[in-house]
């Protein structure tokens, strides 16, 4: 009799055990995976974009004050990619020509940042640009010279990227929205197109509606 109520005990112990990790793991029940826990506490925190020094497909170079009082839709790429990448920007293209023309350009631009400046200079993203229809204007495709201020992006909006020894990276993808301010409000599946550009027109009619 004792021996069976310890093992119900130990039962016990080993399920609420369990419970506390899944919990913690999954960042309250919110996620069942780690990169959605992460996208779920950058979020929460909203964090600033940070002050770096952005070099375009055009040679032009600026900061994110570039686009004050503008949303920014981003995503993080690298030209020399094969695998994610076109098929990210690909998307990106999609859901650019979602938005209505007049919202372009005046409340919101798109920009493709590269984490691989060494091949990406302004002549490469001009030539990969035009394979997605960017315009070089209201979407452009940038990238960061400076590594400590590039790796200060990367870690602040939790883009995770792996350099290997042939020159390649491993790396998670999103939709990053940041608002008119420069704070980050929003991580998005880049896999689906339609409710990236939903949630991104619902913003804009939003904003449109309290000007009116």
């Amino acid at each position: 009799m004792i021996k069976k109520k310890n093992n119900i005990f130990a039962c016990l112990l080993v399920i609420i055990f369990g419970f506390t990790l899944f919990y913690l793991g999954t960042d309250g029940f919110r996620a069942f995976t780690s990169e959605t826990a992460r996208v779920n506490r950058l979020i929460d925190v909203k964090p600033r974009f940070p002050n770096v020094t952005f070099e375009d497909s055009k040679g032009r170079k600026y900061s994110i004050s570039e686009f004050k009082g503008k949303y920014v839709f981003i995503t993080f790429l690298y030209t020399s990619c094969t695998t994610v990448c076109p098929q990210l920007e690909m998307n990106m293209s999609k859901v650019y020509g979602k938005i209505p023309s007049k919202y372009m350009g005046k409340e919101v631009v798109f920009l493709s940042i590269s984490f691989d400046p060494a091949r990406d200079d302004p002549t490469t993203l001009e030539k990969y640009r035009g394979y997605f229809n960017s315009d070089g204007e209201t979407w452009r495709m940038a990238r960061i010279k400076n590594p400590a201020e590039l790796n200060a992006l990367l870690k602040a909006f939790g883009v995770i990227v792996i350099p290997d020894e042939n020159g390649n990276f491993a790396h998670n993808s999103a939709f990053y929205l940041v608002d008119k301010k420069g704070s980050l409000v929003d991580v998005l599946d880049y896999k689906k197109i339609d409710q990236a550009a939903k949630k991104l027109i619902d913003i804009l009619d939003k904003e449109a509606g309290k000007e009116s």
